[in-house]
């Protein structure tokens, strides 16, 4: 039996840490929104020979279209983000570029969001947050018929949550990510892995603690997390070698999304012994 609860201050500096580093990259340097919060229009080119990046900068800026982001795709592909505009003034910049640069190019992609649907998109994200927070923290509290495992998988769930806003700050600032839709899903889908991982360790103590409630609750909390750890980190490490070979392999416009569920899942995993099952154990200890 391993008793890493020994050492669950050590945890909580870590974790304290790493949440204060995230948190001053937050509010120091922000993120960089993507047309869904913000509004826009994304176009996508393909051309029949290679131009240079700075030469289509160079022919929006002509048309005074404001570039967000742009991402050179393989096959002589340009993925544009711009702020808002209609079809005819992205028809005049297209064919602009045809004549000039003596060059076809094939439209793959033009969508435009405007700026009250970037703010729904925002109240939406924000309203499923909250609604999966309270959903999980009312489902946990009933499954095991007490409101500090809810309480405690809810802290380990903003634990996650803040590591991975405060990792994608960071990927925002030096490498361009963006925060949009993907982001979102990436983020709720690390928290439901998260909660996955919490329930194991939890559902073993009660287990333990059905059948001996003598012995302290410190050491059923050791024996679960034991007996857990091995299976835990086996469906990790599978789910992040996968993430890792998209991250290599993968698109550019996925690369991103990839990492923050790559972060996620590696928050989720060190969370569900080392933040969670600790804090249950303080919570019945201030009991007793």
């Amino acid at each position: 039996m391993i008793n890493f609860l020994k050492y669950k201050w050590v945890y909580g500096v870590i974790s304290i840490c790493v949440i204060i580093i995230g948190l001053f990259s937050v509010f120091r340097y922000g993120f960089s929104f993507s047309i869904d919060f913000i509004g826009g229009s994304i176009v996508e080119y393909k051309f029949d020979k290679k131009i240079d990046e700075k030469t289509v900068r160079a022919f929006f800026n002509k048309e005074k279209i404001k570039i967000f982001s742009l991402i050179v795709e393989s096959d002589h592909t340009y993925l544009i983000k711009t702020e808002s505009v209609d079809e005819k003034k992205e028809g005049i910049v297209r064919r602009l570029l045809e004549t000039q640069q003596k060059t076809h190019i094939e439209t793959l992609r033009f969508e435009t969001v405007g700026p009250i649907m970037g703010r729904e998109t925002q109240q939406k994200t924000v309203f499923a947050s909250l609604i999966a927070i309270v959903g999980i923290f009312l489902y946990l509290t009933f499954a095991f018929s007490n409101f500090k495992y809810g309480l405690a998988a809810i802290v380990a769930m903003i634990h996650d949550f803040l590591v991975v806003l405060g990792s994608y700050s960071l990927l925002s600032h030096f490498f361009g990510a963006e925060v949009d839709t993907l982001f979102v899903t990436a983020v709720l889908t690390s928290l439901s892995f998260s909660v996955h991982d919490t329930i194991i360790v939890f559902d073993k103590i009660r287990e333990y603690r059905k059948r001996d409630t003598i012995t302290a609750f410190s050491v059923l909390a050791n024996k679960a997390f034991t007996e857990t750890i091995v299976r835990s980190l086996n469906n990790s490490l599978t789910t992040m070698l996968m993430l890792v070979a998209l991250i290599l392999l993968g698109g550019a416009s996925t690369r991103f999304f990839v990492s923050a569920l790559l972060i996620g899942i590696i928050t989720g995993t060190y969370s569900s012994p080392f933040v969670a099952t600790p804090l249950l154990d303080m919570l019945e200890r201030r009991k007793r």
